[in-house]
């Protein structure tokens, strides 16, 4: 087995200190010839690190501190050979960005090609070849990082200015529905706490939580009474109880906030625009199935949808609205274990119970 090169070795413990900037190369070849003779040819432009076959190489990969420009790997080496060590790379999210040149005989190139690599160079080796070729395919490279760059910088700023929007409009939602502008903040602190609880905890749906991304949930309450905007002063603003046709016109905030959604959300993150969605449309779903819009029951109602439903809910409790007085704590929380099962969740209002104390302060301090 080829051993790794003394350069390779200075790499591994030197490189992190020692500011070079040069474009790394990475030579993967079984024959220490062949090692030579490209470290000779390339060792003007780029530091030049190598091993013996796929195995060595790919702990090389993971070991070093900054990941190679290219990588020269040779096609018919032991223990793993190029197209093996390319398959793996292709699992790696970071290596799989890496071009590779195969070194490669001519009969085998179409076969190298289809495998993945960019380019390939015959054996025996021709110096302005070999550099022209490494030279271009870096240069690609860098191209095609830079305009990743630039693309994720623009869609950084596209993101933030949406949710500063949207953000906007919710605290706009707000303040036409005469509160203080800390409902939308309130919820979001309450959910927080709820899903941290949850997350930290053994129940049943930890796991399914860190699958829907749990911080992009917590974004996405903001958004849960977006549809009121849609909904008459006169109603939106009575101070008393709804009759029957004011309370079906009210209930219609769902499907509008689910349409305004969609129409903003439509060309975002999936996930963001899915938990948006089922907030807006399904938060005033009940666990029993005699909710609405749609009157879904049990674990039908996405579980975003039901941590806001619980946490709205405790908020209208406890804070004064146009059409109430505000409740005391023991009383909000009466209304929330009777709720149980019925309205509510069971496991999160179980779960509820168990940070009940951080809503309360949540609440006191946050008016």
């Amino acid at each position: 087995m080829t051993k790794p090169s003394p350069l390779l070795i200075w790499y591994c413990n030197n490189m992190g200190n020692a500011g070079n900037t040069r474009p790394i190369v990475l030579v993967v070849d079984d024959v220490d010839m062949n090692i030579m003779i490209l470290e000779e040819i390339l060792k003007d432009s780029y530091t030049v690190i190598s091993a013996g076959n796929g195995v060595r190489a790919l702990e090389v990969l993971h070991r070093i501190p900054v990941l190679p420009k290219i990588i020269l790997l040779d096609v018919f080496m032991p223990e793993m050979n190029g197209y093996e060590m390319l398959e793996v790379m292709k699992t790696d999210r970071a290596l799989r960005r890496i071009p590779v040149i195969f070194i490669t005989t001519s009969d085998s190139e179409t076969e190298a090609l289809s495998a993945g690599a960019v380019d390939f160079i015959s054996k025996p080796f021709l110096p302005e070849i070999v550099k022209l070729r490494v030279k271009n395919q870096i240069e690609l490279k860098n191209y095609s990082d830079s305009l990743e760059a630039m693309v994720a910088e623009k869609a950084a700023e596209i993101t933030l200015t949406l949710n500063n929007t949207l953000q906007t409009m919710a605290n706009i939602i707000e303040y036409r529905n005469l509160e203080s502008g800390s409902h939308v903040k309130r919820t979001q602190l309450f959910s927080k706490a709820l899903i941290d609880y949850v997350l930290d905890s053994s129940l049943s749906y930890a796991e399914e939580l860190h699958t829907l991304e749990p911080d992009i949930i917590n974004k996405s309450v903001a958004l849960h009474d977006v549809g009121k905007i849609g909904i008459p002063d006169k109603i939106l603003l009575k101070p008393g109880r709804l009759d029957h046709e004011e309370f079906e016109i009210m209930k219609t905030h769902t499907t509008i906030g689910k349409n305004i959604i969609e129409s903003i959300l439509t060309n975002t993150d999936g996930i963001y625009l899915q938990h948006c969605r089922d907030i807006c449309f399904c938060h005033h779903e009940r666990f029993d199935g005699n909710g609405y819009p749609r009157g879904l029951a049990g674990d039908t109602i996405p579980l975003s949808a039901r941590i806001v439903s619980l946490v709205d809910v405790y908020d209208a409790l406890v804070c004064a609205r146009v059409y109430k007085a505000a409740m005391s704590y023991d009383e909000a929380l009466n209304i929330i274990q009777e709720g149980r099962g019925t309205q509510f969740d069971p496991l999160l209002t179980d779960a509820f119970f168990a940070v009940a104390d951080t809503f309360k302060q949540i609440s006191q301090d946050n008016q």
